[in-house]
């Protein structure tokens, strides 16, 4: 009886690591592997082009595929969860998202973490949802993170995952590229990580130059920081060859970095600083640089506990970097207590100079 027990016992673990093994090949086999530059299809280009020297407003917003609002927390980050408590609760969030950036009224939004079918986000396509509700802007999606499975947390697992950027414009646009970031986790961590990236886009102006437009959302999870150097020494090298051009450069979104010129003691918390979060090199500023940034409203919060106002260590890491020829004339975050995302939107009013 015992060698039977033994024999039930070992066939049920060689099964368990048969079927590990098959499942690693198949998210080996099928892993996304995109190519470093892919051209983008932009959908509904109607705008007029861009005015030297007139207002333009852009807002960048992580929406956490609405499914990271104030009362969740998220495994990666010390939690235990890795969606929202219900389909409802993630429509919930989706709707009063989409409804932020209706009435907010920017010329161009900059999305970080929007689903297209994904099982975090039950399977909503957040993609149609934004871009059905905003018909007077054009839009581009680009995936950064394409998994069939991601098998934690144990007993709610993320699972199928299809996400990515949006850029949704009003001023007509000339072309739309997808920038696969440098720096991987190794085999098999990758498998299940973001395959991070950046869009750029282009708008024409009327002075016969051009704006560059870059939506871009940068590693966090990274022991180290060596993949986030990586990533910046990349950026760096694409903004110092696009500089020589003369044209004007935006590059917006969530840098997963303290952004220069804030402070996150100025947000009261009982929680120490975060290991996944970094403070931005001093060394990386392309000459004539500047940031547009709003140090006094906090745009991300850490994730280990759901969010209550003075726990939650928050920092501004959403934000702007712009070329000597753009002038940043107001930026402001915009405080919705992550009731929705845990991040909060941060707009910004350029002129092209």
């Amino acid at each position: 009886m015992g060698i039977s027990i033994f024999k039930i016992i070992g066939g049920l673990c060689l099964a368990l690591v048969l079927a590990l093994g098959c499942f690693l090949v198949y998210v080996t086999v099928t892993d996304y592997k995109p190519a470093e530059v892919t051209p983008l299809t932009v959908y509904n280009n109607n705008g007029s082009v861009l005015q030297q020297g007139q207002p333009l407003q852009v807002t960048t917003f992580n929406i956490g595929y609405a499914g990271l609002d104030a009362g969740q927390d998220f495994f990666m980050d010390g939690g235990s969860m890795a969606r929202s408590s219900s389909k409802t609760q993630t429509v919930n969030n989706l709707e009063e998202i989409t409804s932020f950036l209706k009435t907010s009224t920017s010329d161009i939004y900059l999305l970080q973490e929007v689903d297209v079918k994904s099982s975090r986000s039950y399977k909503v396509d957040e993609v149609s949802h934004i871009t059905s509700e905003m018909p007077d802007y054009s839009h581009v999606f680009a995936l950064n993170y394409k998994t069939p499975w991601v098998p934690l947390p144990v007993l709610h697992p993320m699972g199928s995952v299809q996400s990515g950027l949006v850029t949704l414009a009003k001023p007509k646009t000339s072309s739309h590229l997808r920038y696969d970031l440098p720096g991987k986790e190794s085999w098999p961590y990758q498998l299940f990580e973001l395959d991070r990236a950046f869009i750029e886009s282009r708008f024409p102006v009327d002075n016969g130059k051009e704006l560059v437009l870059l939506n871009a959302h940068l590693s966090a999870y990274d022991k180290g920081g060596h993949i986030r150097k990586q990533q910046l020494e990349y950026l760096n090298a694409y903004i110092e060859k696009e500089s020589q051009h003369g044209n004007y450069l935006i590059i917006g979104g969530d840098w997963n970095h303290t952004l220069p010129g804030t402070d996150s003691k100025l947000f009261e918390t009982t929680q120490g600083w975060p290991a996944w979060l970094q403070p931005f090199p001093a060394d990386f500023l392309p000459q004539g640089f500047h940031w547009a940034v709003d140090p006094a409203i906090p745009s991300v919060r850490t994730l280990d506990v759901s969010y209550s106002e003075g726990v939650n260590f928050r920092a501004v890491i959403d934000g702007f970097l712009v070329s000597p020829n753009v002038e940043v004339t107001a930026v402001h975050g915009q405080e919705l207590n992550f009731a929705n995302s845990d991040h909060n939107p941060v707009t910004a009013q350029f002129v092209l100079k």
